[in-house]
Protein backbone atom coordinates (compact mmCIF):
# COMPACT_ATOMS: atom_id res chain seq x y z
CA UNK A 1 0.00 0.00 0.00
CA UNK A 2 1.36 3.91 -0.61
CA UNK A 3 1.01 6.07 2.04
CA UNK A 4 -0.29 10.11 1.85
CA UNK A 5 -0.29 12.23 4.51
CA UNK A 6 -2.43 14.80 5.07
CA UNK A 7 -1.05 17.16 7.59
CA UNK A 8 2.89 17.05 6.95
CA UNK A 9 5.80 17.83 9.02
CA UNK A 10 5.27 21.03 11.47
CA UNK A 11 1.67 21.15 10.41
CA UNK A 12 -1.13 21.57 12.79
CA UNK A 13 -4.06 19.46 12.38
CA UNK A 14 -5.87 21.80 14.88
CA UNK A 15 -6.25 24.33 12.33
CA UNK A 16 -5.47 22.83 8.74
CA UNK A 17 -7.11 23.76 5.94
CA UNK A 18 -7.49 21.31 3.53
CA UNK A 19 -6.46 21.57 -0.46
CA UNK A 20 -8.27 20.36 -3.39
CA UNK A 21 -5.18 17.48 -3.51
CA UNK A 22 -6.33 16.32 -0.23
CA UNK A 23 -10.12 16.05 -1.32
CA UNK A 24 -8.54 13.74 -4.76
CA UNK A 25 -5.85 11.71 -2.56
CA UNK A 26 -8.71 10.65 -0.37
CA UNK A 27 -11.24 10.12 -2.91
CA UNK A 28 -8.58 6.98 -4.12
CA UNK A 29 -8.25 6.04 -0.47
CA UNK A 30 -8.54 2.25 0.67
CA UNK A 31 -8.35 3.63 4.49
CA UNK A 32 -7.99 6.69 6.22
CA UNK A 33 -6.22 6.46 9.68
CA UNK A 34 -7.45 9.27 11.86
CA UNK A 35 -6.60 10.12 15.65
CA UNK A 36 -10.08 11.01 16.62
CA UNK A 37 -10.77 12.55 20.19
CA UNK A 38 -11.72 16.17 18.07
CA UNK A 39 -8.17 16.26 16.74
CA UNK A 40 -8.88 16.73 13.14
CA UNK A 41 -12.47 18.24 13.26
CA UNK A 42 -12.19 19.38 9.51
CA UNK A 43 -11.98 15.71 8.66
CA UNK A 44 -15.74 15.32 8.62
CA UNK A 45 -16.35 17.48 5.80
CA UNK A 46 -13.07 16.98 3.71
CA UNK A 47 -14.44 13.34 3.44
CA UNK A 48 -18.16 14.41 3.08
CA UNK A 49 -16.88 16.55 0.00
CA UNK A 50 -14.46 14.09 -1.25
CA UNK A 51 -17.24 11.71 -2.03
CA UNK A 52 -14.55 8.91 -0.17
CA UNK A 53 -15.31 5.16 -0.24
CA UNK A 54 -12.70 4.60 2.04
CA UNK A 55 -12.97 3.03 5.67
CA UNK A 56 -12.01 5.43 8.21
CA UNK A 57 -9.72 4.01 11.17
CA UNK A 58 -9.89 5.98 14.35
CA UNK A 59 -6.73 4.84 16.09
CA UNK A 60 -7.63 5.92 19.32
CA UNK A 61 -11.14 3.86 19.54
CA UNK A 62 -10.27 1.85 22.16
CA UNK A 63 -8.46 4.61 24.29
CA UNK A 64 -10.51 6.16 27.03
CA UNK A 65 -9.04 10.24 26.59
CA UNK A 66 -8.78 12.62 29.27
CA UNK A 67 -11.86 15.68 29.19
CA UNK A 68 -10.88 18.93 30.53
CA UNK A 69 -13.07 22.30 31.78
CA UNK A 70 -12.00 25.44 30.87
CA UNK A 71 -13.06 28.69 33.45
CA UNK A 72 -16.43 28.90 31.28
CA UNK A 73 -17.78 25.14 32.30
CA UNK A 74 -16.81 23.99 28.57
CA UNK A 75 -15.74 20.57 28.18
CA UNK A 76 -13.31 19.32 25.28
CA UNK A 77 -11.36 15.73 25.33
CA UNK A 78 -7.63 16.03 24.76
CA UNK A 79 -6.64 14.22 21.60
CA UNK A 80 -3.00 14.38 22.49
CA UNK A 81 -2.80 10.78 23.43
CA UNK A 82 0.67 9.69 21.30
CA UNK A 83 2.97 11.41 24.25
CA UNK A 84 2.17 7.92 26.14
CA UNK A 85 3.95 5.33 24.49
CA UNK A 86 1.58 3.16 25.95
CA UNK A 87 -1.55 4.57 24.07
CA UNK A 88 0.58 4.82 20.89
CA UNK A 89 1.04 1.13 21.03
CA UNK A 90 -2.54 0.92 21.32
CA UNK A 91 -2.49 3.00 18.44
CA UNK A 92 0.03 0.61 16.12
CA UNK A 93 -2.21 -2.12 17.17
CA UNK A 94 -5.52 -0.71 15.49
CA UNK A 95 -3.47 -0.22 12.56
CA UNK A 96 -2.09 -3.20 11.95
CA UNK A 97 -5.43 -4.87 12.57
CA UNK A 98 -7.03 -2.06 9.87
CA UNK A 99 -4.04 -2.84 6.97
CA UNK A 100 -4.84 -7.44 7.86
CA UNK A 101 -8.62 -6.66 7.38
CA UNK A 102 -7.90 -4.65 4.03
CA UNK A 103 -5.00 -6.40 2.71
CA UNK A 104 -4.80 -10.23 3.88
CA UNK A 105 -2.67 -11.38 1.52
CA UNK A 106 0.09 -9.18 3.02
CA UNK A 107 -1.30 -9.57 6.85
CA UNK A 108 2.07 -11.85 8.59
CA UNK A 109 4.31 -8.82 7.32
CA UNK A 110 1.49 -6.51 8.61
CA UNK A 111 1.74 -8.76 12.15
CA UNK A 112 5.56 -8.71 12.15
CA UNK A 113 6.33 -4.57 11.54
CA UNK A 114 3.77 -4.38 14.17
CA UNK A 115 5.76 -6.56 16.85
CA UNK A 116 8.70 -4.78 15.72
CA UNK A 117 7.32 -1.54 16.02
CA UNK A 118 5.51 -2.44 19.50
CA UNK A 119 8.92 -3.63 21.17
CA UNK A 120 10.62 -0.03 20.23
CA UNK A 121 7.97 1.76 21.38
CA UNK A 122 8.08 -0.90 25.05
CA UNK A 123 12.02 -0.03 25.25
CA UNK A 124 11.21 3.74 24.47
CA UNK A 125 8.70 3.49 27.84
CA UNK A 126 11.72 1.74 29.50
CA UNK A 127 14.26 4.54 28.42
CA UNK A 128 11.46 7.58 29.38
CA UNK A 129 10.72 6.15 32.85
CA UNK A 130 14.99 5.91 33.14
CA UNK A 131 15.33 9.62 31.84
CA UNK A 132 12.86 10.84 34.38
CA UNK A 133 14.77 9.65 37.34
CA UNK A 134 16.99 12.81 36.52
CA UNK A 135 14.52 14.97 37.93
CA UNK A 136 13.65 15.82 41.07
CA UNK A 137 9.72 15.21 41.50
CA UNK A 138 9.34 18.93 42.95
CA UNK A 139 10.87 20.02 39.55
CA UNK A 140 8.66 18.16 37.29
CA UNK A 141 6.05 20.77 36.33
CA UNK A 142 5.55 20.99 32.68
CA UNK A 143 4.34 24.69 31.11
CA UNK A 144 3.92 24.60 27.41
CA UNK A 145 1.73 27.16 24.86
CA UNK A 146 -1.28 24.89 24.83
CA UNK A 147 -1.93 21.90 26.63
CA UNK A 148 -0.44 19.36 24.77
CA UNK A 149 1.22 16.94 28.06
CA UNK A 150 -1.77 15.94 29.58
CA UNK A 151 -0.83 11.94 28.75
CA UNK A 152 2.75 12.24 28.92
CA UNK A 153 2.42 13.59 32.33
CA UNK A 154 -0.60 11.05 33.84
CA UNK A 155 2.36 8.55 32.92
CA UNK A 156 5.15 9.98 34.10
CA UNK A 157 4.51 12.12 36.85
CA UNK A 158 4.59 15.58 35.60
CA UNK A 159 2.12 18.76 36.63
CA UNK A 160 1.26 20.96 33.72
CA UNK A 161 -0.16 23.84 32.60
CA UNK A 162 -0.86 25.84 29.72
CA UNK A 163 -0.24 29.86 28.70
CA UNK A 164 -3.43 29.44 26.09
CA UNK A 165 -5.10 26.94 28.79
CA UNK A 166 -7.07 25.41 26.54
CA UNK A 167 -6.36 21.31 24.95
CA UNK A 168 -6.77 23.01 21.41
CA UNK A 169 -4.65 25.26 19.11
CA UNK A 170 -7.11 27.33 17.39
CA UNK A 171 -8.34 29.55 20.36
CA UNK A 172 -7.56 33.18 21.08
CA UNK A 173 -4.93 34.48 22.53
CA UNK A 174 -5.35 34.69 26.07
CA UNK A 175 -6.24 38.07 27.81
CA UNK A 176 -3.91 40.11 29.49
CA UNK A 177 -5.56 38.73 32.86
CA UNK A 178 -4.94 34.98 31.74
CA UNK A 179 -1.76 36.02 31.14
CA UNK A 180 -0.99 37.69 34.20
CA UNK A 181 -2.33 34.71 36.33
CA UNK A 182 -0.24 32.20 34.59
CA UNK A 183 2.50 34.48 35.27
CA UNK A 184 2.08 34.18 38.92
CA UNK A 185 1.59 30.73 38.71
CA UNK A 186 4.63 30.04 37.31
CA UNK A 187 6.44 32.10 39.78
CA UNK A 188 4.27 31.19 43.01
CA UNK A 189 5.12 27.31 41.82
CA UNK A 190 9.04 28.24 40.86
CA UNK A 191 8.51 26.56 37.51
CA UNK A 192 12.67 26.10 36.53
CA UNK A 193 11.57 26.55 32.46
CA UNK A 194 8.51 27.08 29.82
CA UNK A 195 8.67 25.08 26.99
CA UNK A 196 8.11 26.56 22.92
CA UNK A 197 6.31 24.36 20.52
CA UNK A 198 6.92 23.55 16.98
CA UNK A 199 3.70 23.96 15.68
CA UNK A 200 3.05 27.50 17.36
CA UNK A 201 4.53 30.94 17.07
CA UNK A 202 6.97 31.63 19.88
CA UNK A 203 6.04 35.04 20.73
CA UNK A 204 3.46 34.25 23.50
CA UNK A 205 5.51 32.15 25.06
CA UNK A 206 8.55 34.27 24.94
CA UNK A 207 6.98 37.07 27.04
CA UNK A 208 5.35 35.06 29.42
CA UNK A 209 9.30 33.57 29.98
CA UNK A 210 10.26 37.28 29.90
CA UNK A 211 8.11 38.90 32.20
CA UNK A 212 8.02 35.67 34.19
CA UNK A 213 11.94 35.28 34.17
CA UNK A 214 12.15 31.67 33.54
CA UNK A 215 14.07 30.01 30.82
CA UNK A 216 12.29 29.43 27.89
CA UNK A 217 13.38 26.41 26.33
CA UNK A 218 13.15 26.08 22.37
CA UNK A 219 11.28 23.86 20.95
CA UNK A 220 9.33 20.41 21.86
CA UNK A 221 7.88 18.76 19.31
CA UNK A 222 4.02 18.77 20.34
CA UNK A 223 1.28 17.99 17.58
CA UNK A 224 3.95 17.29 14.73
CA UNK A 225 6.98 15.86 13.54
CA UNK A 226 9.48 17.65 12.90
CA UNK A 227 11.28 18.42 8.82
CA UNK A 228 13.64 15.35 7.38
CA UNK A 229 16.44 15.12 9.01
CA UNK A 230 15.96 16.31 11.99
CA UNK A 231 15.55 14.92 15.32
CA UNK A 232 12.37 14.99 15.65
CA UNK A 233 11.62 13.27 12.15
CA UNK A 234 9.88 10.19 13.52
CA UNK A 235 8.01 9.49 16.33
CA UNK A 236 10.87 7.74 18.09
CA UNK A 237 13.22 10.52 17.22
CA UNK A 238 10.34 13.25 18.26
CA UNK A 239 9.96 11.33 21.83
CA UNK A 240 13.77 10.83 22.43
CA UNK A 241 14.17 14.30 21.25
CA UNK A 242 11.68 15.98 24.01
CA UNK A 243 12.35 13.96 27.13
CA UNK A 244 16.24 14.83 26.67
CA UNK A 245 14.92 18.63 26.70
CA UNK A 246 13.21 18.25 29.34
CA UNK A 247 15.20 16.69 31.38
CA UNK A 248 18.09 18.90 30.56
CA UNK A 249 16.33 21.99 31.45
CA UNK A 250 14.24 20.60 34.69
CA UNK A 251 17.00 18.98 36.45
Amino acid sequence: MRLTTLVGPGGDAHTYEPTPQDSVALSKAVLVFENGLGFEAWLDRLFESSRSKATRVVVTREIHGRTLSDEHGHNESDPHVWHDPQFAIQMVREIELALKKADPDHSGEYQQNADRYVAELQELNTWILGQITMIPESRRKLVTTHDTFGYFAERYGFRVSSVMGTVSSEVSDPSAAQIAAIIEHIRREQVPAIFAENILNPQLTEQVAREAAVKLVPTLFTDALGPEGSDGDSYLKMMRSNVLKIVESLQ
